[in-house]
This record gives structure tokens, C-alpha cells and sequence, in this order.
């Protein structure tokens, strides 16, 4: 399969899962038709900046995958994804759109460098905001939903690492993670981190906290609702944080990252019992 291929494919998964999720639980249907416009847009640059890229040699290494971003290789295509939020994004995200789009291509190309530059490597729910973030609600949607396609890319094309112990973090990027992922494996199902920054998956074990690396399965409780069987929140009584995990042995169908976005009954129960998301998803469910 070439790029172009796995583009259209990842991007047509979540699409039309977008859609099927909308349809079928119409309190997430704001959220889920507006991300479709954003993924469609993340369809069609990804397949710009594959068709821009040489092909990948067979002897490739690892490489830090934040070294190797260049913002003018995304910035001619910047303002279209401007004018597609400003268009489809609720009015408080619409007027940072707005505020953006009449700044300099110099203040542009700081925004998507401090982005890629720090984003996603620490807790965003133990942190304070620093410089390098603007303080407004949305402060990091417009450069990380731009951004997004190109870290992916970027991704596909590193040497995945062997890994010799478990890390809380992505082996590529150095992101935190976004969400859980079960998949089949045997008779049971292996757990995988979904990565925040690159959307990469690396293994990690079962009864262990991602946050804090507690490990006693009585301070790890699990709750589920029961409009989202295949979706459990994964929380920790040590740190107070927790994580959702899509189990895909439940529904073959899910799609992590959009499935993620539609379970917001999830996101309420976590926070009225007192637990924080470290990382958020695109749309800060």
C-alpha cells in the first residue's frame, strides 16, 4: 500500500465512523460534524505532503521525530484550514480563527513551532499555561488539528523502536498519551497507548497507571456506561487521573480517535468523581 492509499484509508475510517457516531448519539453530533470538516481537511494534507515527500529508503533509523519539522513545508495551506474553522467552528473558536488569520506568516510559523515544539509532553491537566501557549480556551486546537497529518506522516515513515521496558510516554515523539486501545490478541486482547502528539500506538501493560505508574489493580478502578459497552474509563485512585480505553475485541468497527471524541457521558462521570484527563482529545473532551 502506498501513501496515498494508507492516507485515504485511515482518513475515510474516521469519516465515516464520524458519521455513523453522529447519527447514532445526536448529543455528540455538533462535536462529530464538525470534526468531519476538520478531517477532511486533514485527508486532503496528508496526501499533499506525502506527494511532496521522497520516498522512504529501506535502511531508514529512528530519528527524533520533532527535529525534522519544518513549518514551511505546511504554512502555503495554513489559511485555507483558517477559513474552513472560521466557516464550521463554534463562534468562540471561529473568532480565534479570525484572530490568527490577520496575524503575520512570522507569527504563524511561531505558533506551529512552539506547538510542535512542546506540545503534548506533559500533562496538560498538572500544568499551568506558559508562554509558548496562548491562555485562550482553544489555545492549542488550531495548531494541533493542523498539525496532526504531518505528525502522523511523520510517524509512518520512523523505524518503530524496540522497546526493552514499559514507558508512559511514545516512543517516537516523546508524546503523552491520548487514550487506551485494546486489540485481540489470542484469547485475550493486549493494550496499547494511543499517542496524543502522532497518533502512533506502543504497548503497555494492563494493570498499570500510565500517569503515575501505580500498579495495585484496587486503586485502578474501571466504570463503563451503557451507551458505550466498548469504551471503559481506566482511572487511578493515587494520582486522581484516568484514561479511556476503546476495547476493539467489544467493536471491531470503533475507530480510537473518533470513537474517543463521541464519548463525552464519560468525560462528565469522570469529572464530577474527581478525575482529570491529562491529555485532552482534538476537540478538549
Amino acid at each position: 500500500m502506498n501513501l496515498f492509499q494508507a492516507a485515504r484509508g485511515q482518513y475515510e475510517d474516521r469519516l465515516q465512523r464520524a458519521q455513523y457516531l453522529a447519527k447514532n448519539h445526536p448529543f455528540a453530533a455538533e462535536f462529530l460534524n464538525f470534526y468531519q470538516a476538520i478531517a477532511q481537511f486533514q485527508k486532503s494534507l496528508y496526501a499533499r505532503i506525502a506527494a511532496g515527500a521522497a520516498a522512504p529508503r529501506s535502511d531508514a533509523v529512528p530519528s527524533p521525530l520533532r527535529d525534522s519539522f519544518d513549518a514551511t513545508l505546511v504554512l502555503p495551506h495554513f489559511r485555507a484550514f483558517l477559513d474552513i474553522i472560521v466557516r464550521d467552528a463554534p463562534s468562540p473558536l471561529a473568532d480565534s480563527a479570525r484572530q490568527v488569520s490577520s496575524q503575520s506568516a512570522e507569527s504563524w510559523i511561531g505558533l506551529l513551532s512552539s506547538y510542535w515544539t512542546d506540545a503534548g509532553i506533559r500533562d496538560e491537566a498538572s500544568r499551568s499555561l506558559d508562554a509558548s501557549m496562548a491562555a485562550a480556551p482553544f489555545e492549542q486546537f488550531i495548531p494541533r488539528a493542523f498539525l496532526q497529518p504531518h505528525a502522523e506522516f511523520l510517524a509512518e515513515q520512523m523505524l518503530q523502536p524496540v522497546l526493552l521496558v514499559t514507558t508512559n510516554a511514545c516512543p517516537l515523539c516523546a508524546g503523552r498519551p491520548l487514550a487506551g486501545v485494546l486489540r485481540r490478541e489470542g484469547d485475550g486482547a493486549k493494550r496499547f497507548l494511543l499517542c496524543s502528539f502522532c497518533s502512533q500506538e506502543w504497548e503497555f501493560r494492563r494493570i498499570l497507571c500510565p500517569t503515575c505508574g501505580e500498579e495495585s489493580e484496587g486503586k485502578l478502578p474501571v466504570y463503563f456506561a451503557e451507551q458505550f459497552p466498548h469504551i471503559r474509563v481506566e482511572a487511578c485512585d493515587t494520582c486522581h487521573s484516568y484514561l479511556r480505553t476503546i476495547d476493539l475485541t467489544k467493536d471491531g468497527h470503533a475507530v480510537p480517535i473518533v470513537d474517543d471524541l463521541a464519548a463525552l457521558p464519560l468525560s462528565l462521570w469522570a469529572h464530577e468523581h474527581g478525575y482529570a484527563r491529562p491529555q485532552p482529545n482534538l476537540l478538549g473532551t
